[in-house]
């Protein structure tokens, strides 16, 4: 599978995904496909089981066989990430920032603890393990930072994308007491590998694009023919 961005995100972006014989992608966010060339029958939506629901927070998720192609719009202010996996890869991910995701890797659900979930109102992250090729959503380009075992990392809760399965966490602010009033709280991380940011804490725009919807809302949308049309 490739995956070839277009834009720079201030005004949208075009993702054209490329499958070839025998590639599956997973597509999360089933209303973002603008286009597709390929079978009729390579594309199937389905309506995911109650794990399924729980641990991706949708309803309904579309599975592409190559080969094919197909072209994902991302919306205004937002950025699209290309990001490679190992087969042993440890992040672990917020849901909400992953648009799609290879056939064949496995996802397993990661349950944080009580304070974590108290702040991040979601009680498990997501591994991906088995190797392949993500397509993830952040508000602005997506960053990197190095963890150090012994010298931690402050880290806007809101900017969190993923982080190391074994980092240490905890909520903390830091600096004189003015800075600390001032400031959302922050994670203090330490460990070893990479966590990935996102440069723009999550606001009303995010939270609109991610929404948590009414069960009987989401389940019209995605059941009734062109629920996701007449139903907002």
């Amino acid at each position: 599978m490739n995956i070839h961005v277009d834009g720079t995100g201030t005004e949208g972006q075009a993702a054209t995904v490329e499958l070839f014989h025998g590639d599956t992608a997973h597509v999360l966010h089933p209303s973002r496909i603008i286009a597709y060339q390929g079978s009729p029958q390579g594309r199937e939506d389905r309506i995911l089981n109650l794990s399924g629901m729980y641990r991706k927070k949708k309803w309904v998720e579309s599975r592409i066989a190559g080969p094919a192609r197909f072209v994902l719009g991302v919306p205004m202010g937002f950025r699209l990430k290309p990001l490679e996996l190992p087969e042993q890869s440890d992040l672990l991910f917020d849901i909400r920032h992953v648009l799609l995701y290879s056939g064949g890797m496995k996802l397993e659900s990661r349950f944080q603890k009580v304070k974590q979930a108290l702040v991040t109102q979601d009680w498990a992250r997501m591994k991906f393990s088995g190797g392949g090729l993500l397509g993830l959503l952040s508000a602005g380009p997506l960053c990197d930072l190095t963890l150090d075992p012994h010298r931690p990392v402050y880290v806007d809760v809101g900017c969190l994308v993923a982080f190391p399965e074994k980092a240490a966490m905890r909520l903390r602010v830091y600096g004189n007491p003015l800075a600390s009033q001032r400031m959302n709280y922050q994670w203090e991380m330490t460990g070893y590998g990479k966590v990935l940011l996102q440069p723009t804490p999550r606001d009303k725009a995010f939270a609109a694009g991610m929404r948590q919807d009414s069960l009987l809302r989401r389940v019209l949308r995605e059941a009734l023919p062109f629920g996701g049309i007449f139903i907002k």
